[in-house]
C-alpha cells in the first residue's frame, strides 16, 4: 500500500502524478524517544514551482470532470483511508505524540469528512434571482447563480491533526474543482503523505494535488512570488498567518490560527461538570490544540471548591507514552517544552501559586494548575499551547467579560452557569468566534461553523462553509424583452 511512497525509510515526493526522490531530506525523529522515523523530501524551488505548474496545468480538466464523478473518487479515497486507518493511526502517533487512541479517532474522523463533504457537496447548487422582488427594480432581469472553482488552493496544514485539518482542506477544494497544492508542517509531513497515497489510491488523476514538502521558511516565499495560487487555506500561528496575509495580497483566504479560550464559572455553576469539561478542554493531547481551554475566569464566591475539584481530576491524568494512551504525552518538540516552562515560571515568579503532578522530563511536562494568576503575568494572554491552566479569580460578570475581549485573540469561550438567560447575555458580549455553553471549547461538530475573529483568524469553515469558501459565484444576468 505505502511502499510506492518510500525507500528504506526516505520519503518521496508527490509530483505530477508521480512518487519522485529529492535532492535533500530532512529527518524526522519522534517526540516521544527521539526515534528516527524516517526522511521527508526538501524540495527545491525548482521541484515547488513545478508542484505549482502542474496544479494550473491539470486544473481545467478536474474542473470539467462531471461532478458526479469526483465525488465517486473522494468517496473511494475515503474508503481507501479507513481500509489503512490503523497503519496511518500508529505512524501518527510516532510523528506527533498523540495518543493512539485519538489518532485513530482522526483518521476515522476524517473518513467521515470526507463522506460528508461529498454529501454536502451534492446539496449546493445555483439559485436563480428574480428582479422584481424589489420595489424598485423590474421583473425583465432574470440572474442565474452558479458555483465555480477558484483555481489552485494552497492549503497549508499544522503538525497537531496532520490527517483532520489537511482533509478540511483538501476535499472541499477538490470536490469543487479546484486543483491543490499541500504544505503539511514539517513534523507530521509522513502522516500527510499516507493520506496524499490514499486519495491517489481512489483514483486521483495524475497532477490535481502536489505536495510541496520541506521547511516552510524556505518553501513559504517560493510560493508567495507565484501568481498562480487562487486561494490560501492555512492553520497555524497567528504570526505565519498574518505573513501569508501579506504576501499573497488579493486572494481569498481561510485562516485558522492562535487562541487564548477562557472558560467563565459562573457561581451558579455545576463545578463538577464545569471542572470536567475544563480539565478535558485544557489537557487533552498536552494541551496542544488551538481551540484548548487556556484559562479560567471564575467568580471568587466558587473559586476554591473549583480549584479542589480541577486538582483532583488532574491528578489522576495519565502522563507518560501516547501507545499507552496517556492523555498527557510529551510535547511536540523541546522548544515547545521550554516556552510552556518560561510562561510558568514568569507567573510563578509574580506570585501566582503552582500545582503539579510532577515534573519536567525532557519534552514531557507534567499538567500544572496556575492559582492567583494575575493580568500582568504572560500566562493570562500568551497561548501556550501545552499542558498549563491558569486561574483567574474575577468578582464580577462584566470583569470576566473584560479580561475575555482584551485578548488579541477571538477563537472561542466557554459559560458555565444555570441561568440561561443570563449566559445568553454573557455570550452576545463575548467577543469570539464560538461561545460553549455548559461545554468545553473544541472544533466541531465539522457540519457547525468554525471560525475566529481578531488574531484567531479569517473566514469560516464546517462542511458546507468550506464549501462555499472554495469556491466562486457567478452571477449571469438575463435582460428580457
Amino acid at each position: 500500500m505505502f511502499q510506492e511512497i518510500r525507500e528504506n525509510n526516505t520519503y518521496k515526493m508527490f509530483l505530477d502524478g508521480n512518487w519522485l526522490k529529492s535532492e535533500n531530506y530532512i529527518k524526522i525523529y519522534s517526540p516521544i524517544d527521539n526515534e528516527f522515523l524516517g526522511s521527508i523530501p526538501a524540495m527545491s524551488e525548482k521541484n515547488v514551482l513545478e508542484a505549482i505548474d502542474s496544479c494550473e496545468k491539470n486544473f481545467k480538466n478536474w474542473k470539467d470532470m462531471p461532478f458526479f464523478d469526483r465525488c465517486k473518487i473522494l468517496l473511494s479515497s475515503a474508503d481507501k483511508l479507513f481500509e489503512n486507518r490503523e497503519e496511518i493511526a500508529n505512524i501518527l502517533t510516532k510523528e506527533i505524540s498523540k495518543d493512539y487512541k485519538s489518532s485513530l479517532a482522526e483518521v476515522v474522523r476524517s473518513v467521515d469528512l470526507i463522506r460528508e463533504i461529498v454529501a454536502e457537496g451534492k446539496r449546493i447548487n445555483g439559485e436563480v434571482l428574480f428582479g422584481d422582488r424589489m420595489s424598485s427594480q423590474t421583473k425583465n432581469k432574470l440572474c442565474i447563480v452558479s458555483r465555480e472553482a477558484i483555481g489552485t488552493v494552497l492549503a497549508i496544514s499544522p503538525f497537531n491533526y496532520p490527517i483532520n485539518l489537511s482533509v478540511s482542506k483538501i476535499a472541499p477544494a477538490l470536490i469543487m474543482g479546484n486543483t491543490v497544492l499541500f504544505k503539511p508542517a514539517t513534523q507530521g509531513s509522513i502522516s500527510a503523505l499516507l493520506l496524499i497515497r490514499t486519495l491517489e489510491l481512489g483514483g486521483l488523476p495524475k497532477g490535481i494535488i502536489n505536495t510541496v514538502i520541506g521547511k516552510g521558511s524556505i518553501i513559504g516565499p517560493i510560493i508567495s512570488k507565484s501568481s498562480k495560487i487562487g486561494m490560501v487555506n492555512f492553520t497555524g500561528s497567528t504570526s505565519i498567518g498574518e505573513s501569508l496575509s501579506n504576501s499573497f495580497g488579493m486572494i481569498p483566504m481561510t485562516m485558522e490560527l492562535g487562541g487564548k479560550d477562557a472558560a467563565i464559572v459562573l457561581s451558579d455553576a455545576d463545578l463538577e461538570d464545569a471542572a470536567d469539561n475544563i480539565v478535558q478542554g485544557a489537557f487533552s493531547y498536552s494541551g496542544q490544540r488551538c481551540t484548548a481551554i487556556k484559562r479560567v475566569l471564575v467568580m471568587k464566591d466558587v473559586s476554591e471548591k473549583l480549584n479542589k475539584l480541577i486538582k483532583e481530576k488532574v491528578s489522576k491524568l495519565t502522563v507518560g507514552n501516547p501507545f499507552d494512551n496517556c492523555i498527557i504525552t510529551p510535547l511536540i518538540s523541546d522548544d515547545a517544552a521550554n516556552f510552556v516552562e518560561k510562561l510558568i515560571d514568569d507567573a510563578v515568579l509574580k506570585g501566582a501559586i503552582r500545582y503539579t503532578t510532577g515534573k519536567r522530563n525532557k519534552n514531557l511536562l507534567y499538567p500544572t494548575i496556575l492559582e492567583n494568576v494575575s493580568l500582568d503575568m504572560d500566562i493570562a494572554f500568551e497561548e501556550p499551547f501545552g499542558p498549563v491552566l491558569p486561574i483567574i479569580e474575577v468578582d464580577s460578570i462584566q470583569e470576566a467579560i473584560e479580561i475575555n475581549n482584551k485578548s488579541i485573540y477571538g477563537l472561542q469561550s466557554s459559560i458555565f452557569g444555570k441561568n440561561i438567560d443570563k449566559i445568553f447575555n454573557i455570550a452576545e458580549k463575548l467577543e469570539c468566534g464560538t461561545v460553549n455553553i455548559n461545554g468545553k471549547s473544541e472544533r466541531g461538530p465539522d457540519n457547525f461553523p468554525f471560525l475566529g475573529i481578531k488574531s484567531s483568524g479569517m473566514g469560516v469553515q464546517g462542511i458546507r462553509y468550506s464549501l462555499e469558501a472554495s469556491s466562486r459565484i457567478k452571477s449571469i444576468v438575463l435582460n428580457k424583452k
